[in-house]
């Protein structure tokens, strides 16, 4: 299949089979594709919570609106923002790039300082809404990974964050929660599967100059 045929093969799966499950392989990869998301200016301020536990998604779903994927997908992947983003991200990110590329403190420094004062301006809300939508640019690749993976998944934003923070003990990593992601395996007799997509023509979507 190429790209654009898998594409189409994916959809926000309604209903998952149970009996099925996840790889370690097919995790591995999920993992690697979190970490290896293009985020602005490289610093990478989300984490990637992995919930397989179906006890504890049992007492997620009265705060996912009794959406049954958290609960019947192979994992639940919840993407979440740091609590804080402040000067120390900054000098692990410029730090980490002296140890692997040798890249001497005079190159680095003033993009070190320059990044800093840019977050130091930041108002707290404006640091939460950068971090939001690196979230996102997360959960588009990660959907397009599970295309190509033939991983079912279904993205959701329809949740009650604090409740979510509170079961996941979330507060004690510093973070909260931005994205549910429930990943794989579409049942059977998911009728939204054989659906065909509703999208407009390329002519009403795209501009060229």
């Amino acid at each position: 299949m190429s790209i654009i045929e898998k594409l189409k093969w994916r959809y926000a799966t309604k209903k998952f089979d149970t009996s099925k499950s996840l790889s370690s392989e097919q995790l591995i990869t999920l993992k690697e594709a979190f970490n290896l998301t293009a985020l602005s200016y490289g610093l990478q301020t989300l984490k990637l919570v992995i919930v397989e536990d179906k006890s504890i998604r049992e007492h997620l779903l009265e705060h996912s609106y009794g959406q049954r994927q958290v609960v019947d997908a192979s994992h639940l992947l919840v993407i979440c923002i740091q609590n804080e983003i402040n000067d120390v991200d900054v000098d692990n990110h410029f730090d980490t790039i002296k140890d692997l590329r040798q890249t001497p403190d005079e190159i680095l420094n003033p993009f070190r300082d320059g990044l800093k004062l840019t977050i130091q301006n930041m108002t707290i809300d404006k640091k939460n809404d950068w971090a939001t939508r690196q979230a996102y640019i997360v959960l588009g690749n990660l959907m397009t990974v599970c295309a190509v993976e033939h991983i079912d998944s279904c993205p959701m934003e329809g949740f009650v964050p604090e409740e979510i923070d509170r079961i996941l003990e979330l507060d004690k990593h510093g973070l909260t929660s931005v994205l549910l992601f429930p990943v794989g395996y579409r049942a059977d007799d998911d009728m939204f599967a054989s659906l065909k997509k509703v999208r407009k023509p390329l002519s009403e979507t795209v501009i060229e100059l």
